[in-house]
């Protein structure tokens, strides 16, 4: 682990994608439901949900392993079972679930990288889903499916989707670390790039961070 900080995918690409066939519509009421994904280091998916409308938080963080190796110096060792990953707590009146999808898929990260992001490599980089209903499995399933089927990707997708045991959050350091950070070069190549291309690609969803 380099000292900048994990890197993820600095591609600029981004591939479009359909919105997803299996989906729930909005709800007629305002409300909170919880999403859990991975996709390489957690500083830029962060940094993109925190500004997608219908998400009330983001919140860096580890799942897929024990309490006690969620620290960020022991999941960096790719031996914990850890993903880095980041909770979204979002309004299911505003946005769907599969929508949230889309721009995970799309400009957070590389669903194709098998245990890995860019030049990361290690377990704790992995694409993943942590459901947290058989709804959610269900969305997510079938967008990957669906995606797969009409070759969106030169690659398949290798997002694993498993269900949520537990979400720990990461130390306060890394929380909005791309806003902290501005100068940062890691987050200038890797971060600024994914939340210019959700103000680009998805200008109807984007909202600046309060």
């Amino acid at each position: 682990m380099f000292s900048s900080g994990p890197s993820c995918n600095s591609s600029s690409e981004v591939v479009a994608l359909p919105d997803p066939a299996a989906d729930n519509p909005l709800a007629a009421a305002k409300g909170r439901e919880t999403a859990v994904v991975a996709g390489g280091c957690f500083w830029g998916i962060q940094a993109v949900f925190e500004r997608l409308k219908g998400v009330v938080r983001a919140t860096s963080g580890y799942s897929g392993g024990a309490a006690n190796t969620a620290t960020y110096e022991k999941v960096c060792s790719g031996r914990t079972g850890h993903a880095e990953a980041v909770e979204i707590i979002f309004d299911p009146s505003q946005i769907s679930f599969g929508q949230i999808l889309k721009v995970f898929f799309s400009v957070a990260h590389d669903p194709t990288q098998l245990n890995r992001q860019g030049p990361d490599r290690g377990t704790q980089y992995r694409s993943a889903i942590f459901y947290t209903s058989e709804d959610q499995k269900r969305i997510s399933e079938a967008y990957v499916k669906q995606l797969d089927s009409a070759k969106v990707f030169r690659e398949p997708i290798v997002t694993q989707i498993v269900p949520l045991e537990a979400f720990y959050p990461a130390e306060d350091y890394h929380q909005g670390y791309m806003d902290l950070h501005p100068e940062n070069m890691y987050i200038v190549i890797n971060d600024y790039p994914k939340v210019e291309n959700l103000r680009k690609h998805y200008p109807s969803m984007f909202v600046e961070k309060k």
